[in-house]
């Protein structure tokens, strides 16, 4: 009945990638999936880079299974700790800040109303829907 829909943004704020999963779902499998998915276009001539240099997560991505896959792929990562976590670590407030692009990014989707009260009963179509509107923005 609910979904959770995961985004990969680029640091402009531009949506890059769509990801749904079920609303009880954890964000830690579909997070290597959301990372290999999309690329970063570069300012300059050359392809485009597939791996971020930097992940800023909220609170939901709070796992030891994400922050060793950003290790391991050699990404920097911005990720608050829970309240009643033991682990404490240095947390840059204002890298945290640049979340909320990501947030602007999925507040300008929701002026679709189709997206913001999730008519839809299949997945697909709801996905459908996201990718329209990214489309209609990116144009």
């Amino acid at each position: 009945m609910t979904t959770k829909v995961h985004l990969k943004c680029d640091g402009g704020g531009t949506i890059l990638t769509v990801v749904l999963t079920p609303g009880q779902a954890h964000e830690a499998p579909v997070f290597p999936r959301l990372l290999d998915q999309g690329a970063i276009k570069r300012r300059w001539r050359g392809r485009p880079r597939r791996r971020p240099r930097r992940m800023v997560g909220d609170k939901g991505y709070n796992s030891r299974e994400i922050r060793g896959t950003c290790r391991r792929r050699g990404i920097r990562h911005t990720i608050p700790r829970r309240v009643n976590e033991r682990r404490r670590g240095p947390f840059n407030r204002a890298i945290y800040r640049l979340r909320q692009k990501v947030e602007c990014a999925i507040n300008r989707c929701k002026q679709y109303r189709s997206l913001a009260t999730r008519y839809e009963k299949r997945a697909e179509s709801y996905r459908a829907f996201w990718v329209i509107a990214l489309i209609i923005q990116w144009i």
